[in-house]
């Protein structure tokens, strides 16, 4: 080795440091000072259905629904007539009493999808449909409680323009004021085709959940729009196995200030759900409809405490009104009216997101508080699945993590991910205690990329300060290999080892070099047994291929024509437009 140059030396070790090792199980790193994992939901809505211990009030076509909720009583169940409509808006009268008041379609049990089977418009005939021309179709009173909907149709009235179909709480100021236990199972809330809906249900309330259910056409031309979207409540909050179609954001909370001082939504289980939007709303593609919806992300937290999201689908995006991260977690103020807002212990888990301009976007201060507030912090995103985060026909950049301005406590492992841009891209304050190990990731040209500073050690060693960087599989980085040295560089994505990489089938053979390799003994990139039980779905949902085709038979939805168009108020933007 003697006269060998400094740039030879360190070339020479790069090189050295690309083949596998094996290490034994339970043997990984320490994780930095500061990082801990995310707690998870201290508290779970319960949606187990409860027998009736009442009567059964059965309203008919043209009857008087607003005047059962007037007068049911804790226990009763209110049948509304199959197929019958019924024009509100309608109100959730305070009762006192904690057993459920049961809203449900005439059709008996056996004609709908059992508990747990997800609803889809086929099943429209079968339900009483709720509508209103102005206000909400549903609000609750103050402290309304203890309300379940079961296969119940609602929708704005024909032409109509609607700000929200339910509204939860909107401007209480103590928690005792406030709606609680709401349930909406296999429920079909959808906006008007043509004229948009700004927001399905607005949670803000108390133990409320969305079950089994599908919410469609949530969609406006200059504002946010959400199928579900939560600012004033504190949770917690169940949202599983629904579909979730929205323009702007398909689910947010945060977004507004809360009128509840120090109020943060928490408690937030969100699993097995389908997050899409249709292609139909892209300029420039085959379907293009011709209005131009405001377009975001997918999935966006802005004011958030004790998150899990877990067995999703996530599908669809591109950059238009924003820059095209399909997942946000990009803590928000409101310009300090709600100073003390954080995304904290966020667990995001075992999740297929697919069809994306980029990835993630993490925020760790607030770059539009005056005093410099608010905080992302405790993340963890593990075993997921990303395919396709292309900005190849969707804009954007192609990127799989954008960490922004000190977010803090990430850790980010055993994911696989297909992407076309920079694995992270770095800016503005550094971010603390990043874990990043045990991941397979495509290197592309820019890999670890830290604004100012470079690609690799530069990066991680300015923007990330005690970071783990170890046992990820960099593909395709050619020549002198910037990184620590216990991470591996295959050539190409067939170098992997992919049981099908042509058939979207990523998980390692039994000849690919990086099985059993990680940290912890396990395979490198993601358990697919473990996504595929948590999605529960088969491996052919993984496989890439053309778009999900939504499941609406003729005459499920009807076209409407126009109607008034009002404007509301706005949040902010910042690092997240």
């Amino acid at each position: 080795m003697r006269g060998m140059t400094l740039a030879a030396g360190l070339i020479l070790a790069f090189l050295m440091a690309g083949a596998p090792r094996r290490v034994p199980p339970g043997r990984g790193p320490e994780p930095p000072a500061g990082t801990r994992a995310p707690e998870p939901p201290r508290l779970y809505v319960e949606t187990s259905p409860v027998p009736a211990t009442g009567r059964t009030l059965a309203v008919p076509s043209g009857g008087d629904f607003q005047g059962a909720l007037d007068s049911a009583r804790p226990g009763d169940v209110v049948t509304l007539e199959a197929g019958a409509v019924f024009r509100g808006p309608f109100t959730l009268p305070q009762k006192s009493g904690a057993d459920w008041i049961v809203i449900r379609t005439s059709a008996s049990d056996a004609e709908l999808p059992p508990a747990g089977t997800r609803i889809d418009p086929s099943f429209a005939g079968l339900m009483p449909r709720l509508e209103a021309a102005s206000g909400a179709v549903i609000e609750a009173d103050r402290g309304a409680h203890h309300y379940r909907f079961v296969g119940v149709e609602i929708r704005p009235a024909e032409g109509s323009f609607l700000f929200n179909l339910v509204l939860l709480g909107s401007t209480e100021t103590s928690a005792g004021q406030q709606p609680h236990h709401i349930i909406f199972d296999r429920c079909y809330l959808h906006g008007d085709p043509l004229r948009g809906t700004r927001r399905g249900i607005a949670l803000n309330s108390q133990f409320t959940a969305v079950v089994d259910s599908y919410l469609s056409d949530f969609k406006e031309v200059g504002a946010d729009s959400q199928a579900i979207g939560g600012w004033n409540g504190p949770g917690p909050f169940k949202i599983v196995n629904n579909y979730l179609e929205g323009a702007g954001e398909n689910v947010m909370f945060g977004g507004a200030a809360p009128s509840i001082d120090q109020l943060v939504p928490s408690d937030i289980e969100i699993r097995r759900n389908h997050f899409f939007k249709p292609v139909s709303w892209k300029i420039g593609d085959a379907s293009y409809q011709g209005t131009p919806w405001t377009i975001k992300n997918l999935f966006e937290l802005k004011n958030a405490r004790r998150v899990l999201i877990e067995g999703n689908l996530f599908e669809n995006n591109w950059a238009a009104a924003q820059n095209g991260f399909g997942i946000l977690l990009t803590v928000r103020t409101e310009l300090d009216a709600a100073p003390w807002a954080v995304v904290e212990d966020v667990t995001f888990v075992s999740n297929i997101v697919r069809r994306t301009a980029s990835g993630f976007n993490i925020l760790g201060v607030d770059d539009s508080s005056p005093s410099r507030n608010g905080r992302t912090r405790f993340v963890r995103v593990a075993n997921n699945l990303f395919t396709d985060v292309s900005a190849a026909g969707q804009g954007g950049s192609g990127t799989l993590f954008q960490i922004l301005n000190g977010a803090s406590g990430l850790t980010i492992e055993h994911n696989t991910a297909l992407h076309d841009g920079p694995v992270i891209s770095a800016d503005l304050l550094p971010s603390s205690g990043l874990v990043f190990q045990n991941n397979i990731v495509e290197h592309n040209e820019y890999g670890v990329f830290g604004s100012g500073k470079g690609i690799g050690l530069p990066a991680l060693d300015y923007y990330f300060p005690g970071y783990v960087f170890r046992r990820n599989v960099l593909v395709g980085l050619a020549g002198v290999r910037p990184y620590p040295s216990d991470n591996f560089y295959p050539a190409s994505l067939a170098a992997v080892g992919f049981v099908d990489l042509g058939g979207g089938d990523y998980r390692l053979s039994g000849a690919s070099a990086y099985r059993r390799a990680a940290t912890d003994g396990a395979d490198v990139g993601a358990d697919f047994k473990a996504l595929s039980a948590a999605t529960g779905q088969g491996t052919a949902v993984m496989a890439p291929g053309a778009p999900d085709r939504q499941r609406r038979k003729r005459g499920a939805i009807e076209p409407k024509p126009g109607g008034d168009v009002r404007t509301g108020a706005e949040s902010g933007a910042g690092a997240d437009e």
